[in-house]
Formats: C-alpha cells, sequence, structure tokens
C-alpha cells in the first residue's frame, strides 16, 4: 500500500483499521523525505527519532482502543513554531542556535490530537518575502519547477504536501503566507479569522512565547485535500487556556449551506492596482463555470463590494508600519530619510509602503479606524452572498529572486514588469479586515505550473469557505502529486 499521498482522513482511517500501521506509515513518510528532499529542500529540521517513537506510541494507543482525531498520521511543522528540542530560528543567522523549552499551543495540540511530527519546514528570513530562503537552510524549490519559488513564508510547508512529506502541516498567513505556497505548490491552505486559532509559541526566537492578540496575522492548516483543512482547523481552533482559563473548546457557525447550488458567490478578477496574469485569470474563470454549472448563483459586480484600492493602501500601510516596528534604530532612521525625500504628489504602493514604515501611532490609529468602517462594509455584503472567489497572486508561481533589496525585485506579469510588493494586494483583502479565506487549486497554466485561487468568507464563518472548497474539489478536482 502506497501511502505516501493519502489524505490525513484517509490515513487516520486505514490506522483506526488496521489497515497500516503509524510506523508504516512514518517510515514511508521518511523514507520519501531522504530519497527526494535534497532537490526539494522543504524539510529543514528533520526529527525523525522522536517522530518514529511518537509513531509507536500511537501503535500502542490504537491497540488500547483509543482514538484520536488525527491518531498517527505524519504531519509537519512551519519552522517558525517552537517544538522543545529543535531550532527555532525564523531563518535569521543571529539566531541559528535558539532551542526553545517547550512546544507552540498548536504543536502541543498536534500531539494531543494523535499526529507524528516529522520535522520543521523552511521558511524566509524573518518569515518576511514570498519565497522561502536564508542562509541557514537554504532555498526551498518548487517541486513543479525547481528553478521557481515555492512562496512564503510557508513555503517549506507547501512544498512538503506537493512533495508528500506527511499529509498536513501548520503554517502562518500576514500576507499571505499560508495561501500563496498552496497556489504555487497545488495544494489546500486556510488562513483562518483573525482571532479564531491561538498563536501562542509561534514567535520569533528572540521573543517570549507570549499570548498576543495579533494585528493581522493568523495561523492556520495545510493540506492536500479540503475535509482535511477542516479537519486540522478543528484540532487548531480555540482560545488560548492561558489567557482564558478555559478547556480547548470552541463553537463556530456550521456552514451556510451544504450543496453548491445554494451558495451565492462574487467573482472577482480585476484589481485596480494591478493586472491578473491570463493563466490566474482563466483559473478564476474555471471555478466560476464550476459554480455556474452546480447551480450556485454568480455575480461579477456589487455596489456592496468595499474600495478595492482604499483596501489595499489601508492593508499596506497596516502591514509595514507592523512589519518594520522592531527594526534597528539605525535601520528606522534611515527609512525616516527616504520617507521625507518623497515628493507629496508620489501616490504608488512603493510610496504608501515607504510612508507606512514610519507611522506615527496616530497615522496608525487613524488608519486602524477606517479598517473598521471596511469590516462593517464587508458584513454588509456577506449578508448578500456567502463567498467572495477571487486571485491569491496574479501569476503562477515565479522564478526564484534573491536579490538582496526586494524594493528592486520586479514581478513578470505576462510580459510585463510591476513592483515585486504590489502583487500582496489580493492577499491584503481578506486579511486587512481578517476575513477566513481558504485557497484551492484551480487548474494548471499553459506552462504547466498550480494555479489557485482563495474563496474568501464571513467573519467566523470560516465553514463556509471551507465547505465551499470541498463541493468545487468534487466538480474540478484537486491536489495532483507533480
Amino acid at each position: 500500500m502506497n501511502t505516501s499521498f493519502l489524505s490525513a482522513e484517509e490515513s487516520a482511517a486505514a490506522v483506526r483499521t488496521g489497515e497500516v500501521t503509524s510506523v508504516e506509515l512514518t517510515q514511508e513518510a521518511i523514507a520519501r523525505i531522504e530519497r527526494d528532499d535534497e532537490v526539494i529542500n522543504a524539510i529543514c529540521v528533520p526529527d525523525f527519532d522522536r517522530a518514529l517513537a511518537a509513531a509507536r506510541s500511537a501503535d500502542e494507543a490504537r491497540a488500547r482502543g483509543e482514538d484520536r482525531p488525527l491518531l498517527g498520521v505524519p504531519v509537519t511543522v512551519k519552522e517558525s513554531y517552537n517544538v522543545a528540542g529543535l531550532p527555532t530560528n525564523w531563518g535569521m543567522a543571529q539566531h541559528r542556535n535558539h532551542l526553545p523549552s517547550e512546544d507552540a499551543l498548536q504543536v502541543s495540540r498536534l500531539r494531543a490530537a494523535g499526529a507524528v511530527v516529522l520535522g520543521k519546514t523552511n521558511v524566509p528570513v524573518g518569515l518576511q518575502d514570498i519565497q522561502s530562503f536564508n542562509e541557514i537552510y537554504g532555498t526551498t524549490n518548487n517541486p513543479w519547477d525547481h528553478t521557481r519559488t515555492s512562496g512564503g513564508s510557508s513555503g517549506g510547508s507547501a512544498a512538503a504536501l506537493a512533495s508528500g512529506f506527511g499529509a498536513l502541516s501548520i503554517g502562518s498567513d500576514l500576507a499571505g503566507s499560508l495561501r500563496t505556497p498552496a497556489h504555487f505548490c497545488g495544494v489546500y491552505a486556510h488562513k483562518p479569522t483573525l482571532g479564531l486559532v491561538a498563536s501562542r509559541g509561534m514567535v520569533a526566537p528572540d521573543a517570549p512565547a507570549l499570548p498576543v492578540d495579533l494585528d493581522l496575522a493568523v495561523v492556520g492548516p495545510m493540506a492536500r485535500t479540503a475535509r482535511d483543512l477542516a479537519l486540522l482547523l478543528d484540532v487548531m481552533a480555540g482560545p488560548d487556556p492561558v489567557t482564558l482559563g478555559l478547556a480547548h473548546t470552541l463553537t463556530f457557525p456550521p456552514a451556510r449551506h451544504e450543496r453548491l447550488r445554494d451558495f451565492r458567490v462574487l467573482v472577482l478578477d480585476e484589481h485596480p492596482l494591478i493586472p491578473t496574469g491570463s493563466a490566474v485569470r482563466a483559473g478564476v474563470a474555471r471555478v466560476a463555470d464550476a459554480l455556474a454549472g452546480g447551480g450556485a448563483s454568480v455575480q461579477r459586480h456589487t455596489p456592496l463590494l468595499p474600495d478595492l484600492t482604499e483596501s489595499a493602501l489601508l492593508y499596506t500601510q497596516l502591514l509595514f508600519s507592523g512589519s518594520v516596528a522592531h527594526f534597528p534604530v539605525d535601520d528606522y532612521e534611515q527609512l525616516r530619510t527616504r520617507a521625507a525625500g518623497l515628493s507629496a504628489d508620489e501616490e504608488s504602493l512603493d510610496a504608501v509602503r515607504l510612508r507606512a514604515m514610519v507611522f506615527s501611532h496616530r497615522d496608525w490609529l487613524q488608519v486602524t479606524h477606517l479598517r473598521e468602517l471596511h469590516r462593517h462594509a464587508w458584513r454588509q455584503l456577506f449578508a448578500e452572498f456567502d463567498a467572495v472567489v477571487c486571485p491569491i497572486t496574479p501569476t503562477p508561481a515565479f522564478p526564484h529572486d534573491h536579490n538582496p533589496d526586494p524594493l528592486e525585485r520586479r514581478i513578470d506579469i505576462d510580459g510585463i514588469e510591476h513592483p515585486y510588493f504590489d502583487q500582496l494586494v489580493w492577499a491584503g483583502l481578506a486579511s486587512m479586515p481578517g476575513l477566513p479565506a481558504t485557497a484551492i487549486p484551480a487548474g494548471r497554466s499553459p506552462g504547466g505550473l498550480p494555479v489557485g485561487v482563495q474563496l474568501i468568507g464571513p467573519m467566523f464563518h470560516d465553514r463556509t469557505p471551507l465547505k465551499l472548497a470541498e463541493l468545487l474539489e468534487q466538480e474540478i478536482g484537486g491536489f495532483e502529486a507533480p
């Protein structure tokens, strides 16, 4: 029985019935990593001895009649999560030898659900790139084309899933870091509603593992099927017991609908600030056609849609003001000088990014107020629609670009170059207001690269885009092995 590309649901069922043991699943995953990961470089910190010990424990638990949601299922964990006894450095050389003493909350929840942790997956430096490379662990390649990126910052996790290195992974998303790698590698990911999934222990190596309320960032599941996303989200979701003194329980609403024909969907494929490449536009169209063919209500326009330009500007301001908040003082002064040199009529996204990097608290509060107005607008939209289908980035996976100054990089969209970070505007559509968004495979480009789209849902109605993802998987297919 070849188990490399079994879903987590199938793996758990096979262990439950005795068709396969957790040790056999784990041994096959390890053998596959040892055979194939030299060229992919997804697993940056293997933990095979402890994984085999955990698999043996899972088999013993099953023999005793125990049953847990992920009992015996091999999984991976993004490098940025603390795992006791393994390094957590976020690709930053100065923290190469940082060894946390306890697991992140979500790693603990994986283990409590019976999962077998194979190791940790590669990330960009400080998690701040749309690619995954650093001087400690090197570059993660896209399993479909090794000259291209697997995405970032959960690029190692997406590449691992696409390569059959475990059935599930956990990642994080501030600027598409779950969704973009899923799109580039042909797998599934879910960016939960802001605050739905506790993040304690998914923390930079120079910071204590405290329960914090994040402004834009979330942690979430990655998988090869839509049902596995929902399965893993149920394991991950819930309050942090450190702050609430509660058991790990949370009830959030069921999916609004169970049948494709009952969904009301808004489809978007154009953004005022960046063109959508032809391959991605075709992926959106394929999903839209499947929705219409299944009887869903599909619309392309509505006056209820919040202004996309203002949304992108607010997202850019919140993202970049937050990302530089911990920069060294000298670097910050250089940014202030550069921002002061901008002309008053410079309105490009590059200029918005630079000004945001030196925001005052007053500036930030004004932007936060505007965000609340957008959240209210989304509530009104989702009274009339159940989901929004749109791109994740304008293109499939792009070639590796390691220019040390990201502001000098460019993204090629159908032969025309655009500023590298402009491609984040689609990811920001869900991140800025904190909405849930599920990344699904939507076919392949003419060059054979995976293309994904995102399904954005109402706040805390995560099960709605997840159910829609499952129904679409039945209509258009899902993950294919490279």
